[in-house]
């Protein structure tokens, strides 16, 4: 097993996948993914997030940027086995519009509104499968707990507790009457 961070061309282009979900576009994401690049994190994200390949991926990354400003992802530790990549890594920005979690049928289940730009700094591991220089799975392991704790969004307050569910109402409105 390889620990080093700067010496593998494979955890540098796992690397350089999180540097691009906070200021990349679908054209630098199709270098590191593959055309058919799967994220199993999608299944709780929008549904052009949850296809294969760049595009998808670039919906995660838009989808994040939506939500938060500042987004930027500390590497601790890069681990390879295999065709296997795993980071170790702290994910920090700031909330500055609403998060909207989705259910299984890409429907709106929940939106975390932002509390005045709140900062936060949450642990994440992410593991990718490589194959031929690029990324074809992603998964990762994520503090959601604490995430949701630095943001204000739990425990919630009864007033935090009624903007999440007009922000929810708004958020499942049809386009044509937003």
């Amino acid at each position: 097993m390889d620990t080093t961070t700067n010496t593998d061309p494979d955890k540098a282009t796992c690397i350089r996948s999180l540097e691009l979900m906070a200021t990349g576009s679908v054209e630098e994401l199709a270098e590191v993914y593959g055309p058919e690049a799967t994220n199993r994190e999608a299944k709780d994200e929008p549904s052009a997030a949850r296809g294969r390949g760049p595009e998808a991926l670039h919906a995660t990354a838009r989808w994040l940027r939506e939500a938060y400003s500042d987004l930027h992802w500390e590497v601790h530790d890069a681990v390879r086995d295999g065709d296997l990549v795993v980071l170790h890594t702290t994910m920090s920005g700031r909330q500055t519009g609403p998060f909207t979690a989705y259910a299984d049928d890409a429907s709106v289940e929940m939106v975390f509104p932002p509390r005045g730009g709140r900062a936060f700094a949450v642990t994440q591991t992410h593991w990718f499968r490589m194959q031929d220089g690029r990324i074809v799975e992603h998964w990762a392991n994520r503090d959601d707990l604490s995430l949701g704790q630095q943001l204000g969004w739990t425990p919630p307050t009864p007033v935090y507790l009624a903007r999440m569910l007009l922000a929810r109402r708004r958020a499942r409105r049809p386009a044509s009457a937003h």
